[in-house]
């Protein structure tokens, strides 16, 4: 995965770019630029794979920044015009002002080999953990009078509410359980 420019006439707002674009855990190189022949200059010694800018640095337009660019590299416009017509496949426009979230969503879907949120896989719990969380459920359920959904969901709860993992609690219930007996 390359590098995010953000190219914006103020510097103070490409600041701000930046600092969402990391809050929000995307993990990618950003640099600042201030004009187009800096962007120009960036992307021959660089792996960059995106361009967040406005209709107008300081010595050039986005046009014509985009006629000298490769064709694999994304263009993120960020203008208040809404007629601008576009028409290429790498240039995406989103209207100012914005939400944090839609600059977010639209960097993720822009940059290759990001993960979009929500979708990350969790690593897949072993026999072992599946055998001890079952023995808590099904300990929960003779012991509580509880269904299994029921036995499950409080086995999550707790965990959630101590800041274990599911296999930690139920270890814990075991042995807990366990003592009593």
């Amino acid at each position: 995965m390359g590098a995010i420019i953000v190219a914006m006439p103020k510097h103070e707002d490409s600041e701000r770019i930046v600092s969402v674009i990391k809050q929000s855990g995307i993990w990618a190189d950003i640099f600042i630029c201030s004009s187009g022949s800096e962007i120009l200059r960036r992307i021959e010694d660089m792996d960059i794979s995106l361009i967040i800018c406005t209709r107008k640095l300081k010595d050039m337009g986005y046009e014509e920044l985009h006629g000298y660019l490769p064709p694999k590299l994304n263009l993120l416009l960020l203008t208040k015009d809404v007629r601008i017509g576009l028409y290429s496949s790498n240039i995406i426009v989103l209207q100012m002002p914005f939400r944090t979230s839609d600059l977010v969503n639209s960097v993720r879907m822009m940059l290759p080999g990001q993960i979009p949120e929500g979708r990350r896989k969790l690593p897949a719990r072993s026999a072992l953990d599946k055998q001890t969380i079952d023995k808590a459920k099904t300990l929960l359920m003779a012991r509580n009078n509880m269904t299994e959904p029921e036995a499950y969901r409080y086995l999550q709860k707790n965990s959630m509410d101590m800041g274990r993992t599911l296999c930690e609690t139920a270890h814990m219930i075991i042995s807990m359980i366990d003592e009593v007996l």
